[in-house]
């Protein structure tokens, strides 16, 4: 299969690379706006007639261009993330794109966090989220991210390509030495936020230690999307194997066959190289 990623650059593509690339029966070829040594397409996904012909020959699509901000403007999300993604979504019917893994995100269901925190990040708490739950975005991110969602529906039921659609809501991936329950945290105490150990540290790992999601875990994902033969459209929330989530993943590992290998419960610490 040949597999066109966009937004490439980016860390949510950087656990293809680390994970699938070269190691599975897929050809990744990769578009991103800014030229780099394994870029294969270089335009921006706002420009309909700069990507089009990226997407000739190609199965599927993995679609993670984006502003990844929870605090963009409306006029970023409007261009990269909503003209984009009806850009990348006519792109894909218009050269009979099988199929499209859209990356979504946990913010397009945001509202549940943000009514129940800090609580939500304790783990007694109840609060169980699924895909049968009402959209509630929490930003100009979230909507643009609920819109892609509903976009893909539309091309579905509207249109004669792509066959099928996945949107993987994301929660927090991280990258390199951060790709950890305690990457949000330690970042904060290498800007100074704040130090390692007190209350906001601790809120931080907290609320990572429900939301992350690894690369290797992503990456497994993004497999099982890429091999699915059952699905026509679906939401599919997308954590590693944390005890601490809000998020049901049940749904996402009875249709996909998705069984994480990460746990944040297995991180009692960070990593000694960031200790050092």
């Amino acid at each position: 299969m040949r597999v066109l990623v966009t937004g490439s650059e980016g860390r949510v593509a950087s656990g293809i690379k680390q994970y699938l690339d070269g190691d599975s029966p897929h050809e990744f070829v990769y578009l991103d706006r800014e030229e780099a040594p394994d870029v294969d397409h270089v335009a921006d996904v706002s420009d309909y007639d700069a990507i089009r012909p990226a997407f000739d020959e190609v199965d599927a699509v993995v679609h993670l261009a984006a502003d990844p901000s929870v605090s963009a403007s409306w006029e970023s999300v409007h261009q990269s993330n909503l003209v984009g993604t009806h850009n990348v979504l006519e792109a894909a019917s218009d050269a009979e794109v099988e199929r499209v893994l859209f990356a979504s995100s946990i913010h397009a269901a945001g509202m549940w966090e943000e009514e129940g925190k800090p609580e939500v990040y304790e783990l007694d708490d109840d609060t169980n989220v699924t895909v049968d739950d009402d959209e509630r975005p929490d930003s100009y991110y979230g909507v643009s991210k609920a819109y892609g969602e509903d976009m893909g529906r539309f091309y579905i039921e509207q249109h004669e390509y792509p066959k099928r659609f996945y949107a993987a809501r994301i929660a927090s991936i991280r990258a390199g030495v951060y790709d950890n329950p305690y990457g949000d945290a330690e970042m904060g105490v290498e800007r100074g936020d704040w130090e390692r150990g007190d209350e906001k540290y601790t809120e931080q790992v907290k609320r990572l230690k429900g939301t992350w999601l690894s690369l290797r875990d992503w990456a497994q994902l993004v497999e099982r999307c890429l091999s699915d033969e059952q699905t026509e459209f679906g939401i599919f929330f997308a954590t590693s194997d944390n005890p601490r989530s809000w998020f049901d993943i049940e749904h996402t590992k009875e249709l996909l066959g998705y069984e994480p290998e990460d746990s944040a419960s297995d991180w009692q610490s960070p990593p000694q190289e960031l200790l050092d």
